[in-house]
């Protein structure tokens, strides 16, 4: 029997804008929590240990955690667009099979890379660069992330999963309650028992596994078609490979994202830990602007997903439309807020005079040219809406990737400084931008669902 949610579904049926910023609000308050994650262990660290401690909490271990991590997410996003799908098409024996899919998926990943992480943490420190005084803290913070990889990737599979169907507001109240707890721990186990940066990731990890438990929990208790049974969870072969062909373009050009802003981090590293530690902390700041974009690329990915599936295509591009005027007026305003305000947030990070001005010099050159990155995240996730992942992952490769390594090794080494290192990320979100924009009014399966609606 049907209940109430199953027989009406907003998404596919609601006045868009509001539909979108009724889905991007606990989505944003979401990743908000998520990065406090992080950015607790940081200000903490910082604070109460020492500039090392800061450049290993937020500096290569960063890099490394978002780019691995990123890649799974990205995986995960293919087994979002189908079940948002199959949901939007009232489907629920596929919804279940990729539910359980995911899932299975999820555990078996994290157990490989948390084997993989903590073997090889001190290698993959050392290839980026990491400063002598900086690399043995990180590699302890790195090992221990890593033991917590199972429940980060459950936890990242099941919020998918509940936005895929439209519930935006579960995984928003579970990072809530899981970073305040965080936040506990930060300062009972660095300041109460002085035990470092082994402190802070046992803090995040531990905060992690009750994330992973509380999601489970609420996908076990619904009653409508994507409830979670673990008899049920298992490989199945045909889902995964769907999952795979949508998501594994979002994972790999998460990865390229990540090895760009890998290789600029080997860059900044050179400049020493002044640098290093500035960056860590402005990279907190400006995940301000970030998670802003990410929300509305999440929201729009399911708002298309959901409506293609119900056939609205319509309805589809009349959304596009409205996530891309919303994300734009949200990222003018961070930037205004970021460039006038932001030094401030610094005092949060540290007290040593010089890295905080060094990071006030990276956020007022940076923060600009924010809006030109907007139409990458909101064009790309709308294409993901679809399945349409392939040649927007070429559009990156090419205009993220490439160019951006392409820029650090050819240019930077003739003047070796911030500034020379930073003008890589204006130049490939232009490109990117442009690319994006040609070939979704051009080429796109949007573009083709469009004429044929």
């Amino acid at each position: 029997m049907g209940t109430k949610d199953e027989l009406s579904n907003p998404i596919t049926e609601g006045v868009i804008w509001q539909q979108l910023l009724l889905f991007f609000f606990p989505i944003l308050f979401g990743t908000f929590f998520q990065q406090l994650y992080n950015a607790a262990d940081a200000m903490i660290v910082g604070r109460f240990v020492g500039k090392e401690a800061l450049s290993a909490v937020g500096g290569s271990t960063g890099m490394l955690t978002q780019m691995i991590v990123g890649f799974f997410v990205g995986l995960t996003s293919g087994a979002s667009v189908i079940t948002a799908q199959y949901y939007g098409a009232r489907r629920p024996e596929m919804v279940g099979y990729a539910v359980h899919t995911a899932m299975a998926f999820g555990i078996v990943s994290g157990a490989v890379m948390t084997v993989v992480g903590i073997w090889l943490a001190p290698a993959m420190l050392a290839a980026m660069g990491t400063p002598e005084d900086v690399i043995g803290l990180s590699v302890v913070y790195l090992r221990i992330y890593f033991l917590g990889m199972i429940a980060n990737l459950v936890y990242n599979t099941g919020a998918a999963i509940l936005r895929a169907v439209g519930d935006s507001k579960k995984p928003l109240h579970i990072l809530m309650f899981s970073c305040l707890i965080n936040i506990f721990l930060d300062v009972a186990l660095v300041v109460g028992f002085r035990m470092g940066v082994a402190g802070a990731a046992i803090a995040t990890v531990s905060s992690q596994v009750l994330s992973a438990g509380l999601v489970v929990f609420f996908l076990m208790r619904t009653r409508d078609m994507y409830r979670l049974d673990w008899r049920q969870v298992r490989l199945d072969q045909r889902m995964l490979k769907r999952i795979i062909r949508i998501g594994f373009p979002a994972g790999l050009q998460s990865v390229m994202y990540g090895l760009s802003n890998v290789i600029i981090q080997s860059g900044i590293n050179s400049l020493g830990t002044n640098t290093v530690a500035a960056w860590a902390a402005y990279s907190k700041i400006d995940s301000m602007f970030w998670m802003t974009t990410n929300s509305f690329g999440i929201a729009i990915t399911t708002f298309v997903g959901q409506n293609y599936g119900a056939g609205k295509t319509d309805r589809v591009h009349r959304g596009v439309r409205s996530c891309m005027c919303m994300t734009v007026a949200a990222a003018l305003a961070l930037a205004a807020l970021i460039y006038n305000w932001g030094i401030y947030a610094y005092d949060l990070f540290t007290t040593d005079g010089e890295v905080v001005q060094i990071g006030i010099a990276m956020m007022r050159f940076l923060s600009p040219f924010y809006v030109t990155y907007v139409t990458i995240e909101v064009l790309s996730g709308a294409l993901r809406g679809v399945g349409d992942c392939w040649i927007p992952m070429m559009i990156c490769c090419v205009g993220v990737c490439v160019l951006r390594v392409t820029w650090i090794l050819a240019v930077v080494p003739l003047n070796r400084n911030i500034y020379t290192i930073m003008c890589s990320y204006p130049l490939t979100w232009i490109v990117t931008t442009i690319a994006f924009a040609v070939y979704y009014l051009k080429y796109s399966q949007l573009k083709a669902a469009g004429k044929t609606a």
